[in-house]
């Protein structure tokens, strides 16, 4: 089908702007296109191959090799000098987010070997996309084995295969283009750092623009050849200006000035590593190369810095995408007065410490940093030198538990046995706390084996990970296990009455490989947001503590949703998604006070499981209730939110105690025994914590 034209996109400059670099050069090293669904982000990058120059490779050669400088690992080669070649468009190789290893780096051709007895190499998108473009659509949702061997080729700039007998290393240079929509989860910091610039797109606001981009996509679906030829005059004027860019780019000089906003720019911003400044110094003169300059200006490097620099400054996932252009212009301004004095060493390495592209430093080197630090979560040791807990009123009225019983007299209230430091909020009032520094927790898996989404949470079986067994074929044969099914076949050759090299298969001997991996999994968040969880700022510890298991959460790949309860019943905050920057928003703006309806929280959660059990069978759950496990609203709090909790039987459980002060009521504990899960301190959930050991919440058997 023709391609929607690139002049003929409504909008978007700066993905038009930053795909139009790559093209200039390649050595950008790709884009990042962020947005809202239906932004026409496939369209753009889809439409980018028709400018791209056409690629004069080896005749023959299925590895796009230069006929001017071969490859001489060519798995094809080796190339003699004057060989015939070919000139061919560039190519846009599309990488679907559901695709095998096998396809990604090619492997043994199983045809050739059983059938001529030959080791034959099929290659993979890996080496078509070599000299062109890469593309993948939905990158974020992209399996993280798929992820790692991108990572590979994109850092080394070759393609290794070794596997099923086949050792085989090639030359996979190309530009990678990712689109993706962050409300589906955001992607790895390792292969976030790997794409040159990133650009975020939203779809017009203003009518008449929006009525052009409707005009134009219906004028093209009705006849896209003719509406294809009526842009054809702009397509070819900007691929001429780009293979004009491309000869000019050796011509342009970075400047020192230029150099050192450059240094500035990313010193300013705290970026991690070289790779951001090499990227936009490479987009700064790609800049002035595609504006017919030979000298990078202040504009080029702060374009650059623009389309460069806003995912590399994100610490967490929580962080919020994009640059200060003040501060970005304070930082120009500040490199314009005149170079600084060198700083003193600071027993770090000198130059040779960091080469480059190879040993950048990816986001995932740095501890995370909350957004809101105002408060910091309290030891269990500061905690225990406040006011004990246990028999005194609360925001939620009177305390539960053996110690409050009818005739108990009235203690003294929370905020006069703490000094008064620490105000307590009044029946009905609410409170918003700030989170606290998020942390490593410890590791919490579902039991047992699972086939679900794949993550990095629990054990499954999948479609990808390491080769554990075989089993005969039944149904579908998806992964052959091919020394199984040599195996199999090779004692019955002679009754078969084989005959020259091959060897003679029947359904029967075909073997499918089992493999084991990691999945995803929902996790459920069901958070006490009661009076007497704002207690002593203790919300501002367990905000922290919840937003550690979301960042958790999000390196897992998993599934979140959130319910919350307080006052009269239990919401769901946020429905199970994939976007734990939702989860976070929510959280952060979660309101504290009023009686606890333990019951009605835990009744939502097991409602909210049923639900997604529905729509998504294979993803399996686990529970995590945040709670100092009191229960205060209605008739029999505790009868009935231990009846609600033995609705959750088989499904993994974590009940994170908040429990503070020097005499404990243990309602936690019981909770957690009820689910049939662990209970788990606050203070211990830190990896780095009291235990400091890997554990599996448990589910009933």
């Amino acid at each position: 089908m023709t391609p929607y034209p690139f002049s003929a996109v409504v909008g978007l400059d700066d993905l038009r702007l930053a795909l139009l670099l790559n093209a200039v050069s390649p050595a950008v090293g790709g884009v990042l296109v962020r947005g809202e669904k239906g932004t026409a982000k496939s369209t753009v990058v889809r439409a980018l191959a028709s400018l791209l120059p056409p690629v004069v490779v080896v005749a023959g050669c299925r590895f796009s090799c230069d006929p001017a400088a071969p490859d001489p690992g060519c798995p094809d080669g080796p190339h003699e000098p004057g060989v015939a070649a070919d000139a061919r468009p560039a190519r846009l190789v599309e990488l679907p987010v559901g695709a095998s290893e096998d396809r990604l780096v090619g492997a043994l051709d199983l045809e050739r070997a059983l059938t001529e007895g030959v080791k034959a190499y099929e290659p993979g998108l890996l080496a078509a996309a070599h000299r062109g473009v890469l593309y993948v659509d939905e990158v974020n949702l992209l399996h993280d084995h798929l992820v790692d061997l991108l990572l590979d080729a994109a850092a080394m700039g070759r393609a290794h295969v070794e596997r099923d007998g086949v050792s085989v290393a090639h030359a996979s240079r190309f530009l990678l283009v990712g689109t993706m929509n962050p409300e589906e989860g955001e992607l790895r910091p390792q292969l976030l750092d790997r794409f040159g610039l990133t650009v975020e797109v939203k779809a017009s606001r203003q009518p008449s623009e929006r009525a052009e981009v409707v005009r134009r996509r219906l004028a093209y679906e009705a006849d896209p050849a003719g509406f294809a030829a009526r842009w054809a005059g702009d397509d070819a004027e900007l691929a001429t200006r780009i293979a004009a860019a491309r000869a000019r780019l050796g011509r342009v000089v970075l400047t020192d000035a230029a150099l050192r906003q450059v240094a500035h720019v990313c010193a300013a911003f705290e970026v991690d590593g070289m790779r951001a400044d090499l990227v936009t110094a490479r987009t700064a003169i790609a800049l002035a190369a595609w504006h017919g300059r030979d000298e990078v200006l202040a504009e080029d490097v702060r374009t650059a810095a623009m389309l460069a620099l806003p995912h590399r400054r994100r610490r967490n996932p929580f962080d919020a995408p994009g640059l200060d252009e003040q501060a970005l212009d304070d930082a120009l301004d500040q490199a314009a007065e005149g170079p600084d004095e060198d700083p003193p060493p600071s027993g770090g390495g000198g130059p040779e410490d960091h080469d480059g592209d190879s040993d950048a430093t990816s986001n995932a080197s740095h501890p995370p940093r909350a957004p809101d630090t105002a408060a910091t979560p309290r030891t269990e040791g500061e905690t225990a030198s406040a006011a004990p807990e246990a028999g005194q009123d609360t925001e939620d009225g009177p305390a539960t538990g053996p110690e409050a019983g009818p005739g108990s007299p009235t203690p003294r209230g929370e905020s006069e046995a703490a000094g008064g430091q620490h105000p307590v909020a009044g029946p009905g009032t609410e409170q918003v706390a700030s989170a606290g520094e998020p942390y490593r927790t410890r590791l919490f898996t579902v039991p047992g084996l699972g086939d679900g989404a794949a993550g990095r949470r629990s054990r499954a079986e999948t479609g990808h990970g390491r080769t554990t067994r075989s089993e005969r074929a039944r149904g579908p044969l998806g992964a052959v296990h091919l020394t199984a099914t040599l195996l199999a076949a090779a004692p019955h050759q002679r009754a078969r009455g084989r005959s020259g090299p091959g060897l003679v298969l029947r359904a029967d001997d075909l073997r499918r490989a089992i493999r084991e991996g990691r999945e995803g999994n929902l996790v459920l968040f069901a958070v006490d947001a009661s009076g007497s969880m704002a207690a002593r700022q203790r919300m501002s510890a367990v905000k922290g503590a919840v937003l550690s298991l979301l960042l958790d959460a999000y390196q897992r790949r998993d599934k979140v949703g959130l319910v919350t309860f307080r006052g009269q019943g239990g919401e769901l905050a946020l429905p199970p998604t994939s976007s734990v920057e939702a989860a976070a928003a929510r959280l952060r703006t979660l309101p504290t006070g009023g009686r606890t309806p333990l019951a009605e929280g835990l009744l939502r959660a097991a409602e909210t499981l049923r639900i997604e059990a529905i729509r998504d069978p294979r993803r399996r759950p686990l529970l995590v209730v945040v709670t100092d496990g009191r229960a205060t609203g209605g008739a029999r709090p505790l009868e009935r939110a231990s009846a609600a909790a033995r609705l959750f039987g088989g499904v993994a459980s974590v009940v994170v105690d908040c429990e503070s002060g020097p005499v404990r009521l243990g309602l936690a504990g019981r909770l957690a025994a009820d689910l049939g899960g662990d209970c788990v301190r606050l203070g211990e959930l830190s990896a780095d914590g009291l235990s400091g050991l890997v554990r599996e919440a448990r589910g009933a058997a």
